[in-house]
């Protein structure tokens, strides 16, 4: 009979963290150990958690990523793993996260300033302040029209000055596009 893990009590509440999907064969055999009222399955190891769900972001009081499969998985639930340190304190008053950008997928995240990753250079920001810039890099990202204003201007390096600009500074969208006219 396999050995159940129980994790602390307080292990999600207010936590950040990603999870990385995985296929779900994975957990066959294995014993769902606990079963959320949104129907989120959970299968904790010693090394870290399984949790199987068809809804990822924000979930009651903390924040969990999942980061998708090279190869996407055609359905709605997806099973994602994540170390047990991978999981970081969360609230909505320190500065705690940091965006990252990919210029050739025109994709924005934000992460934890706990990630070992971190290299201390994008600026730290509150959630709220995190939210914001995000949605303003997506629209940089999805959108042309603000590119109106910089007639004879490579758009593509005008767009990366001002993503940049929004996550290695604490200028506003506005300050930053004057600096490009």
């Amino acid at each position: 009979m396999e050995k159940q893990f129980r994790p602390s009590p307080n292990a999600f509440k207010n936590t950040f963290c990603v999870f990385k999907e995985v296929p779900c064969d994975v957990i066959e055999g294995m014993t769902i150990q606990y079963e959320s009222k949104a129907g989120s399955s959970y299968y904790y190891t010693k090394e870290g958690m399984y949790r199987l769900s068809n809804h990822w972001g924000r979930l009651a009081n903390s924040k969990w990523r999942l980061e998708p499969m090279e190869v996407a998985s055609p359905t709605k639930y997806k099973l994602g793993f994540a170390l047990w340190d991978s999981f970081f304190p969360d609230n909505t008053m320190d500065k705690l996260y940091y965006l990252e950008a990919n210029f050739e997928s025109k994709t924005v995240n934000y992460n934890h300033k706990n990630n070992p990753v971190y290299d201390q250079k994008a600026l730290l920001r509150t959630s709220f302040e995190t939210t914001k810039r995000i949605k303003q890099i997506r629209n940089l990202f999805e959108l042309t029209s603000w590119a109106k204003y910089f007639e004879n201007k490579d758009i593509e390096e005008l767009r990366m000055k001002i993503i940049n600009g929004l996550i290695y500074t604490e200028k506003s969208l506005e300050e930053i596009k004057r600096e490009q006219l």
